[in-house]
């Protein structure tokens, strides 16, 4: 690696790294100064002591939590890609069906999740269907938007050599499509993992099966407000983790030929 890399990266990680262990230093020290009571606001060794000896439990149900998560990313890409497509073949059918889209979105989804999880006897179903609707809009956008936003030269290109519309869609509007539809990927991943943590909040399942949303309302009914702190920083590595994922794959799948991924040498 080239010195210029080193330093890039330098430049992009020393930052946010440098103002974290801040953070937590001055939140350590306030705690620790005004003798902040442990039920009010732990310190930050606080709740790595707690994390320590409640990690085998918060895993298990950061398991069963990324569970839900996945499948329901899952299923937003497939049924949201599905959907700007058939979007893209008929501005009627878009007109028609967009504003409810519209409406899954604007919904919040602690008023629909108690209704789902009455109406759906299974309740991993339920936590499913409802992460699944709070992540499937910023798919369904972002691709149709990216499916119609092509450059009106090679348009006239394809239709001046008479390409098929099927040769149109895979040569010309998905790789146009693929900055957007990667943007949505960085927005749905972190949706899906809000969702299911609020549907978790809403059915309160227990067991082998709880999530991160359970580990927090028992620790908050024990007042374990350490532990609950251990469970609010696992949900918040995993929505990182969840971003610097679909970022990563983003870099990967456009960096060797899309300006917004491309580096541009000095």
């Amino acid at each position: 690696m080239t010195p210029l890399a080193h330093s890039e990266r330098f430049k992009t990680y020393f930052p946010p790294v440098a103002t974290g262990i801040a953070m937590l230093a001055a939140w350590e020290a306030a705690c620790r100064w005004f003798e902040i009571p442990v039920f009010l606001v732990p310190a930050p060794s606080v709740v790595a002591d707690s994390f320590l000896n409640n990690a085998s439990s918060l895993f298990r149900a950061l398991g069963s939590t990324l569970k839900v998560t996945f499948i329901a990313f899952a299923l937003a890409i497939v049924i949201g890609v599905l959907t700007a497509f058939l979007f893209v073949q008929s501005r009627a059918i878009e007109r028609s069906l967009f504003p409810y889209a519209v409406m899954l979105q604007v919904t919040p989804i602690v008023a629909i999740a108690p209704l789902l999880i009455i109406l759906v006897k299974d309740t991993q179903t339920a936590l499913v269907l409802c992460a699944t609707l709070i992540a499937l809009f910023p798919i369904i956008s972002n691709t149709t938007i990216g499916l119609r936003t092509v450059d009106p030269g090679l348009a006239n290109l394809f239709r001046i050599n008479k390409a098929s519309g099927l040769q149109t869609l895979l040569r010309l509007r998905i790789p146009s499509a693929l900055p957007y539809f990667f943007a949505g990927l960085r927005i749905s991943s972190g949706l899906a993992l809000i969702g299911a943590v609020v549907a978790e909040f809403v059915a309160g399942t227990g067991g082998r099966s709880a999530g991160l949303a359970y580990e927090i309302l028992q620790s908050g009914f024990e007042l374990d407000i350490p532990r609950m702190f251990a469970a609010l920083f696992l949900i918040t590595i995993a929505g990182v983790v969840l971003f610097v994922a679909m970022a990563g794959l983003s870099a990967w799948a456009l960096g060797g030929w899309h300006d917004s991924e491309r580096r541009i040498e000095a």
